[in-house]
């Protein structure tokens, strides 16, 4: 995954990376679970494209559920992988796995 997308080792950190982000965030929710790790690790490089495409305009974090799970809990994520589009601490839009192309629709409709 590209260095642009941040990966915080917990709640606080993940707090700490939004409350200093310019614009908004797109917030990747991924698991470690068996059932999910495939799906994930595929999203692991659309979310890095993602950033590249978009830096300058938005703030990608990839968030660990185990390990972050406050922002988990507060944006209601419950299934992995999941998008949280965030606009001044407030998730605005949210989305599923998609390809790069369905991730530019649903970023350009939203920014």
């Amino acid at each position: 995954m590209a260095s642009r997308v941040h990966q915080p080792l917990e709640s606080d950190e993940f707090d700490f990376i939004l409350a200093r982000a310019d614009g908004p965030v797109l917030a990747y929710f991924c698991g470690t679970w068996p059932k999910v790790v495939k799906v994930c690790k595929e999203m692991d490089v659309v979310a890095g494209e993602v950033a590249g495409d978009y830096e300058g305009r938005l703030t990608v974090v990839r968030a660990d559920m185990t390990r972050c799970p406050g922002p988990t809990k507060r944006f209601g994520v419950t299934g992995a992988p999941a998008f949280v589009l965030i606009k001044n601490g407030e998730a605005v839009a949210e989305a599923g796995a998609m390809d790069r192309a369905g991730f530019k629709d649903f970023l350009d409709s939203h920014l």
